[in-house]
């Protein structure tokens, strides 16, 4: 009896627990941009809305003199999250990203934000934490951010990958698009996410004839180095990584914004 009623306990748990989702815009520099960054905005918005989470969004409201700047608004909006919740935090940065040999930026409407300092701002918090860098350079986040229980995606694998990156409008897409759903269990993890956006995204310069400008990583198992997507093969991993660690991709297949019935 004991062990049903905490069963029922955990799972009214379950039910009543939202994850939170922190959409960041970066300053988008030209319109054409800015109307694609909004575009994922809303897909973002529409997903935490089917997921019931709680949403934050930042970069997307008109600016003033006397409004804090985005980074401020960032760093006040994560030391206010609770830093041991057992639901994740989600934070997707959309946006462009800088990379002088040494330091990886992305881009805000005013100061920019490192690489280090949101490993700073998070270095506290044990919850769950997937980050979703979609910006150019962002793949030195990878290396800075890595840790247990978190799960990092980039666009690129440098941060000498310094073009402008399609990886997030295809992710913002995959994240309720149920042909996402690669092992067909109802619903969109985000390493299918992941998977099924890098993969359009390849497809896109292949098609086009181009010389593919971004090659995006995730990273799950805290070893800060990241896997590339055509590493897997559905939701599997093909390759061992050189250390016998586990590989990337088992945590992330964990996460779901969106729960099936």
């Amino acid at each position: 009896r004991l062990i049903v009623m905490l069963g029922a306990l955990l799972l009214a748990t379950r039910v009543l627990a939202a994850p939170t989702l922190i959409v960041v815009i970066g300053a988008p520099g030209e319109e054409e941009y800015a109307r694609q960054f909004k575009k994922w905005s809303e897909q973002w918005t529409e997903a935490a809305k089917k997921a019931k989470a709680t949403l934050h969004t930042i970069g997307t409201q008109d600016k003033k003199s006397s409004d804090k700047p985005d980074k401020d608004q960032l760093k006040e909006l994560i030391g206010a999250q609770p830093k041991n919740d057992p639901e994740p935090l989600w934070l997707v940065l959309m946006g462009h990203g800088t990379y002088d040999g040494k330091t990886a930026k992305f881009n805000l409407r005013g100061p920019d934000l490192s690489a280090s300092e949101l490993a700073e701002w998070l270095k506290n918090h044990e919850r769950p934490l997937a980050l979703i860098n979609c910006a150019s350079s962002s793949g030195p986040f990878i290396a800075a951010l890595s840790g247990p229980n978190r799960t990092i995606a980039t666009a690129t694998r440098s941060g000498f990958e310094q073009n402008y990156t399609r990886l997030g409008g295809h992710l913002a897409a995959a994240i309720t698009d149920p042909t996402a759903d690669l092992d067909k269990d109802q619903q969109v993890s985000l390493l299918e996410a992941f998977l099924t956006a890098a993969h359009r995204t390849a497809e896109f310069y292949k098609t086009e004839g181009r010389l593919a400008t971004e090659h995006p990583l995730i990273d799950d198992n805290a070893d800060g180095r990241g896997t590339p997507a055509d590493w897997f093969r559905g939701i599997r991993v093909t390759k061992q990584p050189e250390d016998n660690s586990l590989p990337d991709g088992l945590r992330a297949h964990q996460l779901h914004l969106i729960l099936s019935e």
